[in-house]
């Protein structure tokens, strides 16, 4: 006892306490998400092919396993044979090079404790948790400490406590538009477990498909999921590995609209007249389930009494989003009945439906979660709401005494740039709340909306984003530097791979098929400053894409937020914040510039063996025609030239083309840092 008091005092005063971690510090453990605090000094911890674990106190199958796996990817990253893990429970676990205690199991839901404090010293590590789940957030962030230098691999000595400021960090994931196998969902439950996250909300029918077997109603899987849907035992399965991990599952079906798949197996249920078959296009459409009828209430109260046996979250999502008039409208049984109900108009309408809904899940004992259009001044407040449309609403929601989760700036399916979604907070410092009205605001959600995603792509436009999003729902507010965020995420990202997630290296294995086999260096080159268009707008560019469209292009391969697209933005933005005599500065642009350039005379070659890179081919020459702007407006810089009377004018033509045109709905993203480069140039001559 007395040593371990001496050990106490010793690190008392030689840790530097901080409340907030430090930019540079972060940047040096490179945690995400950062802790609350963090206190450091000098040390190290060094790992051995020793190296033990011991679980002291209460122990869980849950803590067993996940320490389990933490050795395995601890042996795996440093290629130590370490002891066969035993996760020996013990009260006197002194011997053991890491000791994990905690005082109970932790319980899947809302508000359940996920704090931990982690000590490394240079003799040991000790992480404690008030629960199992909490350990298990502390042994992701050991796993992030993990060093390596001449000597082998080490811990940096570390004193971290930690919570999260959000209790509802999740990620939908939509099984429906295009059906996501087992594997793709296990491998994100695995990336949400690493970046903290603690929801996966799947979203399981749509126009497109019911993705969950029905033992009741058969015909469902049969006819409206062209076969692709995730059995019972998968669902249980699924659950149950999230379970593992410390995150809930939260199923939504989306009803009553979103639901032209529902009526190919029960046509009965619907408004319309039909004849009904699985929606294959994008968009909003009419068919929706007919609230007039009995039937349709009895119908979801057999099926949702056999989904919420699957699902054993407290939490049901019943969509709710996107109504149209236009089936209830023509329907004169359900006008006749709104007016026998005093029902005026089809919001009317959808209260009556949420709330004879409600009574089906309240049955089995379930809360209902929608979209923003379900709040309805007639729905309890013990529903949550959804926001997709904003903050304005998530807040309005609050202040009439609802619980909110904010959607709305992580849409990553609309491939927006990282720091976008990073600085979207979902209750800002500014926002005037009462204390028990910010209490309403649990958390949020990243979306992965699935039109133009199969199971090839979806991870690259989830991660690595998400793992920034991730860190806004857990980190202080005052975290929010966006240099050392993506200095982070860099890191973060190839961490992700240990864990099977496709985001980088099907990239790759993309632009082999492109190809045809050849070399991909040209074609990774162009690749590489490209990213899909934003928002929806490649709906709207000469291609209709459907469920069966091809979702392989290069348009496919382009990741969001480009980073050596981003990185070259970031070198002209120093540039011009820096000494303009900085010639070195220049030359590295210059240098970068003359590669592309140079790079479509190597591509055109690979273009003539791959048709389907025609469609690229004048992106390419963009590339080419910028990359020569840039290399002038440099050379005027560098040499003190004045620019011709009408360069500015010709060139700036040139640019606004450039940055406006969509070729195989990907964007050239060095257009703005060019324009800057060429603005400097011109304003220079005038000087």
């Amino acid at each position: 006892m007395n040593g371990k008091l001496f050990l106490f005092c010793v690190c008392i005063m030689v840790f530097l306490n901080i409340e907030t971690f430090p930019q540079t510090d972060v940047n040096s453990f490179n945690l995400m998400p950062a802790p609350v605090k963090i206190s450091y000094s000098e040390g190290k911890y060094r790992i051995t092919k020793d190296f033990t674990v011991a679980i002291k106190g209460n122990s869980s199958e849950r803590l067993y396993n996940a320490s389990a796996r933490t050795v395995q990817r601890l042996s795996g990253r440093t290629g130590l044979f370490f002891p066969e893990f035993s996760g020996a429970k013990s009260d006197n676990a002194s011997s053991a090079s890491m000791i994990i205690e905690t005082d109970k199991t932790g319980a899947l839901v809302l508000n359940e404790d996920e704090s931990y404090s982690l000590d490394v010293s240079a003799q040991n590590v000790s992480l404690k948790a008030k629960t199992d789940i909490g350990a298990l957030r502390g042994l992701e962030t050991l796993l992030q400490l993990l060093g390596a230098d001449e000597n082998g691999y080490f811990f940096p000595t570390v004193k971290i406590e930690d919570s999260p400021r959000f209790p509802w960090r999740g990620l939908m994931i939509d099984a429906s538009r295009h059906f996501m196998p087992v594997e793709v969902i296990k491998r994100n439950i695995d990336g949400l477990a690493a970046v903290k996250m603690n929801v996966l909300h799947l979203h399981l029918s749509d126009n497109q498909g019911v993705r969950v077997e029905s033992k009741i109603y058969p015909q469902l899987q049969k006819l409206a999921s062209d076969g692709n849907y995730y059995t019972q035992e998968q669902i249980k399965e699924i659950v149950a590995y999230a379970a593992e991990r410390g995150i809930r599952v939260i199923p939504e079906f989306d009803i009553p609209w979103h639901s032209t798949a529902w009526f190919a197996a029960l046509p009965e249920l619907a408004s319309g007249s039909g004849p009904y078959k699985i929606e294959r296009k994008w968009g909003v459409f009419d068919p929706v389930f007919n609230p007039s009828k009995d039937a349709t209430y009895e119908f979801f109260d057999k099926f949702f009494g056999e989904m919420t046996a699957l699902f054993p979250d407290e939490y049901f999502h019943i969509g709710g989003d996107e109504g149209t008039k236009v089936e209830w409208t023509a329907n004169k049984d359900i006008q006749e009945f709104m007016k026998k109900n005093n029902l005026s108009g089809i919001h009317a309408m959808h209260s009556y439906f949420n709330l004879r809904i409600l009574k089906v899940l309240t049955k089995y004992n379930k809360k209902m979660i929608g979209w923003d259009e379900i709040l309805m001044p007639e729905m309890p407040t013990s529903i949550v709401i959804q926001s997709w449309r904003g903050q304005k609403s998530l807040f309005e929601s609050a202040k009439k005494g609802y619980m909110g989760i904010l959607s709305n700036g992580y849409y990553i399916d609309l491939i927006q740039p990282t720091d976008f979604h990073y600085l979207n907070d979902p209750l800002p410092d500014t926002i005037k709340l009462t204390a028990e009205e910010k209490s309403r605001i649990l958390g949020g959600e990243a979306t992965m909306w699935a039109e133009l995603v199969t199971p090839e792509t979806v991870d690259s436009r989830i991660w690595p984003r998400t793992a920034a999003i991730a860190e806004r729902f857990w980190s202080p507010s005052s975290v929010k530097d966006v240099k050392s965020m993506y200095a982070r995420l860099d890191r973060v990202s190839v961490q992700l791979e240990e864990l099977g997630l496709t985001h980088i290296k099907n990239q790759e294995m993309m632009l082999r098929r492109l190809t045809n086999n050849n070399d991909t260096k040209a074609l990774k080159t162009l690749v590489d400053v490209i990213e899909p268009v934003k928002l929806y707008t490649r709906h709207s560019l000469g291609v209709k894409y459907t469920s069966y469209s091809p979702y392989t292009r290069v348009v496919d391969a382009a990741l969001p937020d480009a980073k050596i697209a981003r990185d070259f933005r970031n070198d002209v933005d120093d540039y011009l914040l820096s000494s303009k005599n900085n010639t070195e500065e220049l030359n590295k642009l210059k240098d970068q510039l003359l590669i592309w350039k140079n790079n479509d005379a190597e591509l055109q070659k690979v273009i003539k063996k791959s048709p389907i890179l025609n469609e690229i081919s004048d992106l390419s020459k963009e590339l080419t025609e910028v990359s020569e702007i840039g290399l002038q407006a440099i050379d005027m810089i560098i040499n003190k030239k004045k620019p011709e009377a009408n360069w500015f004018i010709v060139q700036m033509g040139t640019l606004k083309k450039d940055g406006s045109i969509s070729f195989g709905q990907s964007e050239l993203m060095i257009v703005t840092a060019v324009e800057k480069l060429f603005a400097a140039a011109n304003n220079f001559g005038q000087n």
